[in-house]
């Protein structure tokens, strides 16, 4: 019931930082701010983005974290990109480019999870080292440089509209639908869950919370592959280092829509919630001409403050027993 309550609340702040977001942007941007233009420039910039936090967020929700999702990304699109430029472009051969970055992902995925639920790495630690091992391999095998100039079937992906809507918008709604049935009706949903709160207490009741964890770090691999592709066809490129600025927005957008930053606890709808906020903010303040480097202080500001709000009892510190 209280994890209940605070969902509530955080979906009660969220709305109303959303209202006040929308109204001060349409005082000092009018006429740009609600042009179709910037519409699609956050449609188009959302779903990356979206997809990344989520990848995160499976891993927060076990009271770990996955500090690799970039590293994963590129390293993931680096191999697509490789397929996709090396073979015609038939359908077999994008089948094999997406069984590429899946198997990518899988390995990835698999030796985090293995270091964290077998050998009990820190998650943080963990994660830390496979994505510097992984930044230093795509840098060394890729040269620094990038792999562009992929078929058509991948760049429809970023071009296609259906009904108005962006592909890459669609795509994202559907992985946030996935994921919502995944945690919410599911056993492995719910093991996550209660792993996060208790991960002792959820071995001790029977549960195999070791293949749960390295299930969750796979999957939080295959996301990156979705991330890859939307950002291969929003690019027609692939490279090492791109992307690297998410990695504290994807945090970010988990926290403040709602997931416990310790585990246990958060829905995918606050995280969209988060996203759209986050969205709006970094489009309006690059239409007023806002520092990029001012920006990524604001979100760390940001992160930060959610953190203290969420973790300090305001009312304990303020009340006399």
């Amino acid at each position: 019931m209280n994890a209940r309550k605070t969902q509530d609340r955080v979906e009660i702040y969220l709305s109303v930082l959303i209202a006040v977001v929308v109204i001060a942007f349409s005082f000092l941007i009018p006429s740009v701010f609600w042009s179709s233009a910037n519409f699609q420039s956050v449609a188009s910039q959302m779903p990356i983005l979206g997809v990344l936090a989520l990848a995160m967020a499976v891993t927060i929700l076990t009271g770990g974290i996955n500090l690799s999702i970039i590293a994963t990304m590129n390293a993931c699109g680096l191999v697509m990109a490789w397929v996709a430029t090396h073979y015609p472009p038939t359908l077999s051969s994008m089948l094999l480019v997406l069984a590429a970055g899946l198997a990518m992902a899988i390995m990835i995925g698999s030796v985090i999870g293995f270091l964290v639920a077998v050998v009990r790495v820190s998650p943080i630690l963990a994660t830390l080292g496979i994505m510097t091992l992984l930044k230093g391999i795509n840098i060394l095998i890729s040269k620094g440089s990038s792999i562009s100039n992929f078929p058509d079937t991948i760049l429809a992906i970023n071009s296609t509209n259906i009904l108005g809507i962006p592909l890459p918008l669609l795509v994202f709604l559907a992985v946030v639908a996935v994921l919502w049935v995944i945690l919410e009706k599911s056993a492995f949903g719910r093991t996550i869950y209660l792993i996060g709160s208790n991960e002792q207490a959820t071995h001790y009741a029977g549960i195999n919370t070791r293949k749960t964890l390295i299930w969750v770090y796979i999957l939080s691999s295959v996301l990156c592959v979705i991330a890859a592709l939307l950002m291969m066809s929003k690019l027609n490129s692939a490279k090492a280092s791109y992307g690297e600025s998410y990695l504290l927005v994807s945090i970010l957008a988990a926290v403040l829509g709602g997931v416990n930053p310790d585990g246990g606890f958060g829905k995918v709808f606050g995280m969209v919630m988060a996203l759209i906020l986050l969205q709006m903010l970094e489009s309006g303040l690059n239409i007023l001409g806002v520092s990029s480097y001012i920006t990524m202080a604001l979100w760390g500001g940001l992160l930060l403050a959610f953190i203290f709000l969420k973790g300090a009892n305001l009312s304990r510190l303020f009340s006399r027993s």
